[in-house]
């Protein structure tokens, strides 16, 4: 594995291994989405996603890293990200942020999704769709020779007309034998220079969305990250690959339709 500018360079066995590890990741994301409904504890999805990832022959990504304490990240409305399973039970218009890492063969693959827990209003579904667009307006950014801070800033840049917000406190990340590997993919323009991106760097781009204000805090547990306002957040995440032409998503899956 070479490195540019720290930022981890694979070879094509790495890609092999990643693509490998994304596909699992996708499947596990796919299914638990499915087993998204009212009446479910937080901490039944989180079981399952145990159960899930062991078929695979895969390891969470999450579990004991830092001491996180869940299979996967699953938050609920004003939560963002990093929400823990538990005794908190499905109510109809919930909408749940599932977080899915896998490492499969020493390398990992990170993606998320917003489900809606039955029918959800009209403005939290405008939520949810522009916040999964932004994603793709950024994948399209992932291409060599193109500079990071515009990847970065194609979801600020797409979302803020629409009357929502970014999350600046928490961004995406370089991905590969490590969870979190150079650099730091923020969902806005960062200041200063900017590296170049170059075939074989992998991206965890994932956009963190408000439908209030930017601010945020953590929970007493030390992980659950929520809106200060309370108001409802999206997420949504790919594992990319920079090629020598288009971006390939690792974690491919359809994408959704919230009308």
């Amino acid at each position: 594995m070479a490195r540019h500018n720290r930022i981890p360079i694979k070879s094509a066995r790495d890609i092999e291994k990643m693509r490998d590890a994304g596909r699992v990741a996708s499947d596990v994301l796919q299914e638990l989405a499915k087993a998204v409904e009212p009446g479910r504890t937080t901490g039944e999805i989180d079981k399952l996603a145990a159960t899930l990832i062991a078929k695979h022959e895969s390891k969470s990504a999450f579990l004991g890293y830092r001491g996180f304490p869940g299979q996967i990240c699953i938050s609920v409305n004003e939560e963002v990200v990093h929400g823990i399973g538990g005794s908190r039970r499905i109510q109809p218009g919930d909408i749940l942020k599932i977080d899915v890492g896998v490492v499969k063969s020493g390398f990992i693959g990170d993606n998320a999704t917003t489900v809606p827990a039955g029918d959800i209003l009209p403005e939290t579904k405008r939520l949810l769709a522009a916040t999964e667009q932004s994603l793709y307006e950024a994948i399209a950014w992932a291409r060599p020779g193109k500079r990071l801070f515009d990847l970065c800033g194609a979801v600020e840049d797409y979302v803020k007309p629409l009357g929502f917000t970014i999350v600046r406190d928490f961004v995406g990340h370089g991905v590969g034998r490590n969870l979190h590997e150079e650099p730091q993919v923020p969902n806005y323009r960062p200041n200063g220079k900017s590296p170049i991106l170059m075939p074989g760097m992998t991206l965890a781009i994932e956009p963190m969305v408000n439908a209030g204000r930017p601010g945020v805090r953590i929970l007493d547990d030390g992980w659950t990250v929520i809106t200060e306002d309370r108001q409802p957040s999206a997420h949504f995440e790919h594992t990319v690959l920079v090629t020598d032409g288009e971006p390939e998503i690792l974690t491919w899956r359809p994408r959704e339709t919230f009308v």
